[in-house]
């Protein structure tokens, strides 16, 4: 008699970088840096004794956002909301012209040069003639800035998306008779999710550095950018770093919160051990 086969090869094999070591090799490279990184601009200032108004020390930096921090959460919730109201706006907006442009071929040769035009619109130029066009007490036009400045990266990105339809959904659906906007909700934009949440990914951190930088050019001073400009003007540099940090945390929230939703609403994509 022979032997049984061995199976042993056809076992699935658990991913040694799984787990804990994962997470170790994905956060201390970064981490490392990162340190490395604020220990050298320490070093730098100090032994340089380069002057604040050039280049503040991060002790400093850290000194005021500890002395500032509950003004720093109240003018960032500001910010963030005014973020968080044009991302909703301009994504959805985005994703609707997506679906439209998907579905007519003349929405799509149009909505191509018009987005591409809205991408080009400096923020500089258009925040004060927003401003003007509303109350100096209303936060409409930092919201609009940000609905148009996201709205590029999550169309182009749900358009492309939605062009990626696998040929056989296609004929199933066909040989369903299934209308063009049945066919565009059911296969088509479940087969471009991962296509949407890229171009979320993108506009989560430029929706935070338009509500941010839109909140220079006049309008209500509630949130970190104005706040950055009148400690700079008052030549308080390190505390003025210490509102662009405050903004930087800021975005990498948005930024999370969207690599959070994306896991959520595509698991097949979060790479699994299979069984």
């Amino acid at each position: 008699m022979t032997a049984p086969p061995d199976l042993t090869a056809f076992r699935p094999r658990r991913n040694r970088a799984s787990g804990p070591l994962a997470l170790a090799r994905a956060v201390l490279p970064p981490l490392v840096v990162g340190v490395g990184a604020v220990l050298l601009w320490e070093a730098v200032v100090v032994v340089g004794r380069i002057a604040p108004f050039v280049l503040p020390a991060p002790s400093a930096i850290w000194a005021q956002f500890l002395l500032n921090r509950e003004v720093i959460v109240r003018v960032g919730l500001a910010s963030g909301t005014n973020a968080l109201v044009g991302l909703v706006v301009g994504a959805v907006l985005a994703i609707v012209a997506a679906m439209a442009a998907s579905r007519f071929r003349l929405l799509a040769e149009m909505s191509l040069p018009v987005s591409a035009t809205l991408n080009a619109l400096p923020i500089i130029a258009l925040a004060p003639i927003l401003n003007n066009m509303f109350e100096s007490t209303s936060s409409v036009p930092r919201r609009l800035v940000v609905a148009i400045v996201v709205f590029f990266p999550v169309f182009i990105n749900t358009a492309r998306g939605l062009r990626e339809v696998n040929p056989i959904h296609r004929e199933l659906m066909e040989s369903y008779a299934v209308g063009g906007w049945t066919f565009t909700r059911l296969v088509r934009l479940p087969g471009a999710l991962p296509f949407v949440f890229t171009g979320l990914r993108q506009a989560s951190s430029l929706a935070v550095i338009a509500a941010v930088v839109s909140e220079y050019f006049g309008g209500l001073q509630d949130g970190l950018g104005s706040r950055i400009t009148s400690a700079a003007a008052n030549t308080a540099y390190p505390r003025a770093w210490a509102f662009v940090v405050g903004a930087c945390l800021l975005g990498l929230v948005f930024y999370l919160v969207a690599l959070v939703l994306e896991r959520l609403a595509t698991p097949w994509r979060s790479g699994g051990s299979t069984t």
